[in-house]
């Protein structure tokens, strides 16, 4: 009888250890559809050290709904890929914190259509990306007229497109740099600052850095924007 209560003691424990393990690699969920989509692969991805990371995979055939998990230590950017074997790729990149997220999108337009609900951070970036998408449709326009410029040998209209494209940069790179500085507390601050404006005045990079909380500093994001201000000191 002891014999049969240590074994069945043993049997609860390594349960018990395997639920919690599943728990402990399963802290982030996706979920969503892909309209449209009959066959294909999706992916959930992060970056590497040097190339990109499968974290998870689900292979549709006949349904259009996923779920990928995984488990990560803070918010990150992550990424839903779709394999359809037509030789492109096709990414949704997104930022995910713990819980669960839900993306749906369609298999015609799976970028463009992509309708992102989940963290916080997502939330900022998906503010942020609507305002910057207002600025790229209108470097679109000059684009288009500098093109027409061009083929008219317009040199005076031309001068003044690649003016209002600077300025427009300008405006782009201060919007970026406010958001920052107005979300300090916010692992979008740190990221913006990387991956947004890279080639922005030092000043206003190392201010966005200076700007942000303890917390947001000791973030995977927060240490690498450290570490390009210190390289970057070190090279002055």
């Amino acid at each position: 009888m002891f014999k049969l209560n240590k074994v069945i003691s043993l049997v609860i424990l390594v349960i018990m250890v395997a639920s919690c393990n599943k728990d402990k690699e399963t802290n982030f969920i996706l979920k969503g559809n892909i309209k449209g989509l009959k066959k294909g692969v999706v992916y959930l991805q992060k970056d590497g050290d040097s190339t990109i990371i499968d974290l998870d995979s689900m292979v549709i055939n006949g349904q259009s709904e996923f779920t990928l998990q995984t488990n990560i230590e803070e918010p990150i950017l992550l990424y839903l890929k779709l394999f359809k074997n037509d030789g492109e790729e096709h990414y949704i990149p997104f930022f995910a914190d713990k819980g669960t997220t839900e993306i749906n999108t369609t298999l015609k337009n799976f970028s463009f259509d992509a309708k992102i609900d989940g963290s916080k951070q997502q939330d900022l970036l998906n503010d942020y990306t609507d305002v910057m998408s207002k600025y790229n449709d209108k470097n679109l326009d000059i684009i288009e007229a500098s093109f027409l410029a061009k083929k008219d040998n317009d040199s005076i209209a031309l001068d003044s497109l690649n003016k209002l494209s600077e300025t427009l940069l300008k405006r782009k790179y201060s919007y970026t740099i406010q958001f920052a500085l107005n979300n300090k507390d916010n692992m979008i601050a740190p990221y913006l600052a990387l991956y947004e404006i890279p080639s922005a005045n030092p000043v206003y990079i190392d201010s966005v850095y200076n700007g942000l909380t303890e917390d947001i500093k000791q973030s995977f994001y927060g240490k690498k924007l450290k570490e390009v201000v210190e390289n970057r000191n070190s090279e002055d």
